[in-house]
């Protein structure tokens, strides 16, 4: 093989491993958007509840439950922000090692901040999801009362 060719097939098996965290991420947006479309579609329920029902009490444990559903709601949008950025920033990082590849250029400082980065914005993700989780479970204990 020409020596051109070498070097794109090593940017593309450098490429693989970002790959396979693009296909994490999707998967892992997946269950934030369908978290997120349970906790809207559950304080539509909510809302609707609270609406057809007089008594004090009830009242106010379904107004307790939609502030945490919203609190929920806020947790994972920034999630999904959070992780879409990861994903954008890994984008980018394959695009800038194939196009270093290409023209010669040294990328590696620029490929390991965007890899830090987009490792920074993965981690806030989870533990945004992870705080979801955890006030996901408050609401389940509410449920119980």
């Amino acid at each position: 093989m020409p020596a051109d060719t070498m070097d794109v097939a090593h940017v593309i098996q450098l490429a693989i491993a970002p790959v396979f965290l693009l296909s994490s991420l999707g998967t892992f947006m997946a269950v934030l958007s369908t978290r997120l479309g349970r906790i809207v579609d559950r304080s539509r329920l909510l809302i609707t509840r609270l609406e057809s029902t007089q008594e004090d009490a009830r009242r106010a444990n379904l107004t307790t439950e939609l502030t945490l559903g919203h609190h929920r709601r806020r947790l994972v949008n920034f999630a999904i922000t959070a992780a879409t950025m990861a994903a954008l920033l890994i984008c980018l990082l394959i695009a800038v090692a194939f196009i270093g590849s290409l023209l010669g250029w040294a990328t590696n400082s620029v490929v390991a901040v965007l890899f830090v980065l987009a490792m920074g914005a993965y981690i806030t993700s989870l533990l945004a999801f992870l705080r979801e989780v955890l006030l996901a479970s408050r609401v389940a204990e509410l449920d119980r009362h």
